[in-house]
């Protein structure tokens, strides 16, 4: 998924603020689904994030176009982990390891089901 850098997304020296990183991502997990005509509300439950763990490594600014790359790691039971790569033209600027828990609609954790396992692996799989 490709990204402009707003105004919005900046601090006032025009350097992308450093939680609106972790928003790129998830923009791009949800485009990933809306792409196929879905949502990542699903029809038993949805996507909460366990563990997150980020690198920065260079600052995006005002104006840049970037593009966030979305790699499926390890599926499990009842969650799943994605690697998200933020590059500024060809550059790494971000990366961001994410965790997702498949949980009902009253919070609780979930297996996920072969249905829901086939529509991650043909979004996040290379």
């Amino acid at each position: 998924m490709n990204i402009r850098v707003y105004y919005e997304d900046t601090d006032t020296g025009g350097v992308v603020y450093h939680s609106n990183y972790l928003n790129f991502c998830e923009r791009a997990r949800s485009d990933s689904f809306f792409k196929l005509g879905s949502t990542p509300v699903l029809e038993n439950g949805h996507f909460v994030a366990r563990k997150v763990e980020a690198d920065y490594f260079l600052s995006a600014k005002l104006g840049d176009e970037l593009k966030v790359t979305t790699e499926l790691l390890v599926m499990k039971a009842a969650s799943f982990k994605l690697l998200q790569t933020i590059y500024k033209e060809e550059k790494k600027i971000f990366e961001l390891s994410i965790t997702l828990a498949y949980i009902t609609f009253e919070g609780k954790p979930q297996k996920i089901t072969t249905d829901v396992k086939e529509l991650l692996l043909s979004l996040f799989s290379k």
